[in-house]
């Protein structure tokens, strides 16, 4: 298992934006540089896991023809349908079953080391089986976290575990890195 529920519903208790999103400059960057790394300009179907406040749901949006969102905690899902209420958002802790749809594009935005490892597995081997054609995007925190996994250890995890794609770095600071994931080509 990895971070438990009371560890994220904690988070939350006081404030619907417990990391400062909606005002942060850091994490508007960060936001920018995440829509910015995508490989194309329009999507028709967007599923973000861990998607918070809605916050980074609030720049990609606009990109997609619709935007699904799902977070363990639901104070973060009642600001992320106030924030974009074109979004449709769901509650669930995952592992558990994940919203169906065609999703051509999966974000997974500072969620990774959030899971264990084998989460971080079966996440990967759901997205090889249901959307073997999508694009993943993973926002990885590099700092140190209080979580069993570090950014940069459950993004490799995630990375040997999904051999379907082939992953980018796109973008890199000291704070933070940003891979793209592609669907590998059939020879």
């Amino acid at each position: 298992m990895g971070v438990a529920r009371d560890h994220l519903n904690a988070l939350y208790a006081e404030t619907s934006d417990p990391w400062g999103f909606a005002h942060s400059t850091y994490e508007q960057g960060k936001f920018a540089a995440t829509r910015d790394a995508l490989s194309r300009r329009r999507y028709a179907s967007a599923f973000e896991l861990g998607c918070g406040n809605g916050q980074l749901a609030r720049h990609l949006v606009g990109m997609c023809d619709s935007y699904t969102g799902m977070d363990a905690v639901e104070t973060a899902l009642e600001a992320a349908r106030e924030t974009v209420p074109t979004a449709r958002f769901v509650q669930g802790y995952y592992p558990c079953p994940l919203p169906e749809g065609d999703y051509d594009l999966l974000i997974l935005s500072e969620i990774l080391y959030f899971l264990d490892p084998d989460s971080l597995t079966r996440l990967a081997k759901e997205v090889a089986a249901s959307w073997p054609r999508a694009e993943v995007l993973c926002v990885s925190w590099l700092g140190e976290t209080e979580n069993p996994l570090q950014g940069a250890q459950a993004l490799e995890l995630f990375k040997e575990a999904l051999p379907s794609h082939v992953f980018e770095r796109v973008e890199a600071t000291d704070r933070y890195c940003i891979d793209r994931a592609l669907p590998r080509r059939r020879a």
